[in-house]
């Protein structure tokens, strides 16, 4: 049975540009993927899709033919969606029944979620197709790439991610929202939260803390974090889902000693919170300096290897990586380093048959 992913969050979150990027990753790694687009709004696709909703139906012509709105159109276009999901079913066969891996790229109206069931009723269709999707939920900050437009961040990377002791944010947030507001704190001001006696108190404060106290009741949100163009980034991403959806497990199901001994790998630890405020926010600057040399440097060696290394390199037996292994980094080289792309490419092969054994009797 194939895996798949359903990439959801709101517009604007980098849906689409997650589903690119890890499409050429997992080519990378000679991984077959392909991405669905299920967004019938979503007209300017980075990627090439597999298949594509807008194939059956499409936001201008319903938004023309029934008088309605773009949110409107897209819960109109679902509906339609499902009332004909044979067409889906029939377009998803000609993907790899076993070794495909599919990103399902979802439209970002939260209604569609929340006050509707046509999304929902054809993910619980495509499961009795077969796809792995029902499981775990990961929470990915996106576009980390971009933490430098916000330089005077309250706290360290890792308070996001880790999300714990929430009641620091209270004041800040009060203050965000009360930016421009003048005057003294008003009656019944939060007492709980450290704020200053003659700030005005954000007419949100009592929502603010409920929703910190929910979160911090279940202890359940947490965040990985993905800069879409950066290998190591996409690498730890994609380590993290396997084992979260059980890719990395294999394709059999059952349970013994194989299940720990995958998850305590050391290749299965994420990448630390710190270290990518490192590397995006304390020295981007100096770590990207550091970064072009090492690609010029790279590529001069792959135009000109030493002898012993044009010797090591007949003689080992070693596949090309054949998807898409260069991307431009926009200044005038290309990424030749495939170090990364190799130690993910050998993972797999290691986990393509460490499935858990089980013993019938």
């Amino acid at each position: 049975m194939p895996f798949a992913q359903l990439v959801i969050g709101p517009p604007g979150s980098g849906k689409s540009t997650y589903c690119d990027g890890m499409q050429q990753f997992m080519g990378a790694v000679e991984r077959k993927c392909s991405v669905v687009n299920l967004d019938p709004a979503n007209d300017h696709t980075s990627y090439q899709p597999a298949v594509d909703v807008r194939d059956l139906v499409t936001i201008d012509e319903i938004m023309q033919q029934e008088d309605l709105g773009p949110n409107g159109g897209v819960l109109f276009a679902l509906e339609e969606l499902e009332q004909n999901f044979d067409w889906l079913a029939e377009s998803l066969k000609g993907l790899g029944v076993v070794d495909d891996y599919v990103l399902f790229d979802c439209p970002g109206q939260v209604e569609l979620f929340t006050h509707h069931g046509s999304l929902r009723n054809i993910f619980y269709r495509l499961q009795k197709l077969g796809y792995r999707m029902e499981f775990p939920s990961l929470n990915v900050l996106t576009k980390i790439d971009n933490l430098r437009n916000y330089p005077n961040l309250p706290f360290n990377l890792d308070y996001y991610t880790e999300v714990q002791d929430l009641q620091y944010l209270l004041p800040h947030l009060n203050r965000e929202q009360t930016s421009g507001i003048p005057g003294p704190t008003t009656a019944g001001a939060n007492k709980d939260v450290d704020m200053d006696d003659e700030e005005p108190t954000s007419k949100f404060s009592a929502l603010n803390k409920a929703i910190i106290e929910l979160v911090e009741e279940f202890a359940l949100v947490g965040f990985e974090t993905l800069a879409v163009e950066d290998k190591k980034s996409m690498m730890t991403l994609l380590r993290a889902i396997d084992r979260a959806g059980g890719y990395a497990l294999g394709g059999i199901d059952g349970a013994n000693e194989t299940v720990w001994q995958m998850a305590m790998r050391q290749d299965g630890v994420t990448m630390d919170a710190r270290d990518v405020q490192e590397r995006w926010l304390d020295r981007r600057d100096e770590l990207d300096e550091e970064e072009r040399k090492a690609w010029a440097e790279e590529s001069k060696e792959m135009k000109d290897p030493p002898e012993a290394t044009r010797q090591a390199q007949t003689s080992r037996a070693r596949p090309d990586v054949k998807a898409n292994p260069t991307q431009s980094r926009g200044d005038g080289t290309e990424d030749e380093d495939m170090d990364d792309l190799e130690e993910m490419r050998q993972f797999m092969e290691k986990t393509k048959d460490a499935g858990v054994n089980i013993v019938r009797k």
